[in-house]
């Protein structure tokens, strides 16, 4: 299991102008090709006067999935510059659609390459970038008599406080990456002078804004 990506925060679109051609982008997470293709389809059935709908994807923890299509747009020109600005800013399960209302100016293939490429890096600023990072959720059983000390050091760490449930005893959940688990756990008995039991629940990924 991969520990740290980046993908799309969710949802995004933008339109910039090139020489009278309207390009209107849409970014989207896709963690399959089937979501993936249904954003595509939805776009082009919005779209369906539009001079081209172009679209790029790429999903996968080893980014085995990699598609573009230049929908009528010379080879190469549309479909590849806007996945090779995905796999170059390493962005994963993620998809994009380029909309193009022709405008009477023919832009040339150099001219295509850099406002497919134009239109999809701010198509991706509009979604927002996030890392989502894997981290494991420890539960820490305590007596009530630590509770005090035990939220108040957590609080004021770096590891993400989910809940507290009180029961026989208090059970604090925490998470922490999952390469630093020795280190919180060794942590949290130097707090609780060995008095807590710590489990490991479950393994989950948090987001993480990228700027």
């Amino acid at each position: 299991m991969r520990n740290n990506y980046k993908t799309v925060k969710g949802y995004g679109e933008c339109e910039i102008l090139i020489q009278k051609s309207r390009f209107i982008t849409y970014v989207e997470r896709a963690e399959t090709e089937l979501q993936a293709q249904n954003f595509i389809n939805n776009i082009k059935k919005i779209h369906k006067d539009a001079t081209h709908n172009c679209s790029a994807y790429i999903i996968g923890e080893h980014d085995n999935i990699q598609k573009a299509n230049d929908d009528g747009e010379p080879s190469g020109t549309a479909g590849v510059p806007m996945l090779e600005v995905l796999k170059k800013q390493g962005i994963k399960d993620t998809v994009v659609v380029v909309t193009r209302y022709f405008g009477g100016i023919k832009l040339g293939g150099g001219g295509l390459i850099r406002a497919y490429g134009k239109a999809t890096t701010e198509g991706i600023d509009a979604a927002k970038l996030v890392e989502r990072q894997l981290h494991h959720l420890m539960k820490v059983s305590i007596d009530y008599t630590w509770l005090g000390k035990v939220e108040n050091e957590v609080r004021n760490s770096s590891y993400p406080l989910k809940e507290i449930s009180y029961a026989d005893l208090v059970e604090v959940f925490v998470y922490t990456k999952a390469e630093d688990e020795a280190k919180f756990a060794e942590w949290m008995t130097e707090i609780t002078n060995g008095q807590a039991k710590m489990e490991l629940v479950e393994k989950d990924f948090l987001e993480f804004e990228v700027n």
